[in-house]
């Protein structure tokens, strides 16, 4: 069940900080535990994009995302990039998910050249070895031969891409709206029900 399950949410540098937020809100109401990870980049992002200031101290960054995302902070903790003490770090601690919304593309590369400078890329390979659940949402365009050999490298290793391309035939009339499309086709690989549209042949 949902309630019993821990994940690891990390977010990235790249445009699109609303994506993590919103899925950090929905995991949270869904009853997951979230192990969560931002890089430097992402805390200037998040600022830029959603007047989200995370503090320094890490214990105090779950109150201060709990507050914005009116969920409980015991709901989060979260590590410094450098903590390698954090279960995030290791294979033998039993969190067998996680998730980067949104993830740059100099994270995935180093993700998928095995290089793990920051507890981020560490966590993914952990996931990655020990043959476990990873979702990365890259963000960027356009995108370069580089880019795309960094996922179809990612992809044969089983991990799921699922790239910032919100559908529109459900017909959005907010930002929200098309955040939550994105955010509930993360949900679905994570197989946490939700009541978001989905396609059907009366869409036609």
């Amino acid at each position: 069940m949902a309630e019993n399950r821990e994940i690891i949410v990390a977010m990235t540098g790249a445009s699109g900080a609303a994506y993590g937020l919103r899925l950090m809100q929905r995991l949270a109401q869904s009853g997951f535990h979230q192990h969560i990870l931002f890089s430097d980049a992402a805390r200037v992002v998040l600022k830029q994009e959603c007047d989200l200031i995370l503090p320094d101290d890490v214990s105090q960054v779950p109150f201060t995302l709990a507050k914005h995302l009116d969920v409980s902070p015991e709901m989060f903790v979260n590590y410094g990039l450098k903590d390698w003490f954090s279960p995030a770090a290791s294979g033998s601690s039993d969190i067998h998910q996680m998730v980067v919304a949104p993830c740059s593309m100099g994270t995935l590369a180093r993700i998928a050249t095995g290089i793990s400078d920051n507890l981020i890329e560490r966590a993914a390979d952990v996931v990655l070895k020990e043959r476990r659940h990873l979702i990365l949402m890259p963000r960027e365009t356009p995108l370069s031969a580089i880019h795309l050999e960094h996922m179809l490298k990612l992809s044969r290793l089983g991990v799921d891409l699922l790239p910032a391309m919100p559908g529109f035939y459900h017909r959005p009339s907010s930002l929200n709206e098309i955040v939550d499309f994105m955010v509930n086709r993360v949900l679905d690989h994570l197989h946490v029900p939700h009541t978001g549209p989905r396609w059907s042949a009366g869409d036609n």
